[in-house]
């Protein structure tokens, strides 16, 4: 299907007009619909002018939210160059294959970067534009503001094909393996638009002020379409501080956002979130990673019963499942196991579970989900035979171990790869984490399994406690015994003072993995204190992300 998504934009400006819709916290910039729109088509058009972008080529985004809001979804589909969505927090050493693999002509970043990166950009002879004023040490680095200087705001009137152009690439997170390039479609945005508004919790017509508190270039994306078909208003920011986000939630009168789990979980313990009126979040929308049940008990009663569950993947970026309000509560038996779930498919959405030769299992049996709608990318980039072997007939194999209830609630259950094979059973981290985390002193875990000899592989997990709170490993066992089986008990257990996280907060299995040259036979050492005491030390926390952390 041809499409001219400037007439697409052209429609929202007409409609909702002078309405708020854009939001920048930092840099205080704030755009109606009349001008984004208008703002959007300069912005195209010094691309194609002054930067001589064309079809095929490729620019690459190094942004911040601010500056990701307007060079981002309505910038690439009005035209017909690829963009290519990073994050400002990768390493040098990822940027450089990111370049080599994407090859892209124009990269715009932000000025403090330009130190570190100024060098390995000028070796790829790329065209370097920075968002704010370059310094005299960088001459030949153009000013973005500067190129938009005298450029029409007509639309520019570039006509795509929805399925097959490739306008917008972003990297997988890698948080079992190398990251790679996934491709998308017009329509497969227009397809997370359209899923979302089938969903049973979407977002309302009126009002809508939503926050993006981690990337709008990653997981947060799944929201950014949505709220601007509403006619609602995007809100970014930049820094990651709670006490930032509990200030601009006030200030701005925020109704919904989206956060994972682990942001989640400092928010539960955050002491300014009783600091600032609230009130006004209607939704909070999380996902990304797994859920504590325990947790997500405690925070439904700390804020009330307006969280949803999303359950997606760069792969399919919009949402194969949905756990609504509704189903936060208990079933008409009293059951909350569904608790644990990712909620039910989204109306528009395939999913099976199959078994390791891609054959449909019935309902209650374990094995990978696969899904497909609209909205499943294009491919990996450059890599046919990576492509050839995660999809099949349109399914997305998504590496996810899981299971679909006789209610429909469907259960992911772990990464294929992150399961570990105790004696020839399958026993889930994530499973072992719920558990963990039931335990009032334990804020956040991490589990994987360690190469042993007599079992397969033995279960380490890794812990950070509560602020304030210290804990007797040995009475951590005996908490979790009779709440998952013994032999998911894991054999050590090292209490840390973080937990590696990706750019998005997932935790980073492979890392403690990696990192763990713990002898797997000889448990911990176990401390003297009582089982949980309040301390006046230091807090020891998860590693969070850093002010320019993606989610």
């Amino acid at each position: 299907m041809k499409i001219d998504f400037s007439l697409v934009s052209e429609g929202l400006a007409n409609t909702f007009g002078d309405a708020e819709c854009t939001v920048n916290i930092e840099r205080n910039r704030r755009y109606s619909f009349r001008e984004f729109h208008r703002l959007t088509n300069r912005v195209v058009n010094m691309m194609r002018s002054r930067l001589g972008l064309k079809r095929g080529d490729t620019w690459m985004n190094v942004l911040h939210n601010d500056n990701s809001s307007l060079l981002s979804w309505f910038t690439a589909f009005k035209g017909d160059v690829c963009v290519c969505l990073t994050n400002t927090t990768d390493s040098l050493e990822i940027q450089a294959a990111q370049i080599t693999l994407v090859k892209p002509k124009v990269v715009l970043i932000e000025a403090e970067l330009l130190p570190t990166h100024y060098a390995l950009l000028k070796k790829h002879k790329l065209t370097i534009v920075s968002m704010d004023k370059p310094s005299r040490q960088f001459p030949d680095v153009l000013y973005f503001w500067d190129l938009l200087k005298g450029v029409s705001d007509k639309n520019p009137n570039v006509v795509n094909d929805d399925r097959t152009d490739c306008l917008a690439i972003r990297f997988t997170g890698g948080t079992t393996g190398s990251p790679k390039a996934v491709m998308y479609s017009i329509d497969n945005y227009l397809a997370n638009k359209d899923l979302h508004f089938a969903s049973p919790d979407s977002l309302p017509s009126h009002g809508l002020r939503f926050l993006h508190f981690g990337m709008i270039s990653h997981a947060s994306g799944i929201l950014h379409l949505p709220v601007l078909f509403r006619g609602g208003c995007t809100i970014t920011m930049n820094d990651r501080s709670m006490l930032s986000w509990c200030r601009i939630v006030e200030q701005e009168k925020i109704t919904g956002t989206l956060m994972v789990p682990s942001m989640l979980y400092r928010l539960l313990d955050a002491p300014e979130a009783k600091q600032f009126d609230l009130s006004s979040l209607k939704f909070i929308y999380y996902g990304a990673s797994p859920m504590m049940p325990a947790r997500l008990k405690m925070l439904r009663k700390r804020f009330g019963d307006i969280f949803v569950q999303l359950y997606g993947s760069s792969e399919h970026p919009a949402a194969v499942t949905c756990m609504s309000k509704a189903d936060h509560k208990p079933l008409a038996d009293g059951s909350e196991a569904h608790f644990a779930s990712a909620g039910r498919v989204v109306p528009g959405v395939e999913v099976i579970i199959a078994d390791k030769n891609g054959t449909p299992l019935t309902t209650g049996k374990d094995g990978e989900i696969w899904m497909r709608s609209r909205a499943i990318c294009m491919g990996y980039l450059h890599q046919p035979d990576k492509t050839a072997a995660e999809f099949c007939e349109g399914y997305w194999k998504s590496g996810d171990f899981g299971r679909i209830d006789a209610n429909g609630f469907l259960y992911v259950l772990d990464r294929v790869k992150d399961t570990i094979i105790h004696k020839g059973k399958n026993i889930y981290p994530s499973a072992v984490e719920s558990a963990l985390c039931a335990h009032p002193a334990v804020q956040m875990a991490a589990v994987v399994g360690i190469d042993d000899a007599s079992v397969g592989e033995a279960v380490h997990a890794e812990i950070v406690l509560r602020e304030g709170l210290t804990l007797n490993v040995k009475d951590l066992r005996t908490f979790l015994v009779g709440k998952i089986p013994r032999h998911n008990v894991p054999r050590t257990i090292k209490v840390a003072s973080s937990i590696p996280l990706s750019p998005v907060g997932k935790v980073l299995r492979r890392v403690v993995r990696d990192a763990c040259h713990l002898p797997v036979a000889a448990p911990l050492p176990v401390k003297t204190p009582v089982s949980v005491k309040r301390t006046t030390g230091k807090r020891p926390t998860e590693k969070r992300p850093s002010v320019r952390a993606a989610i």
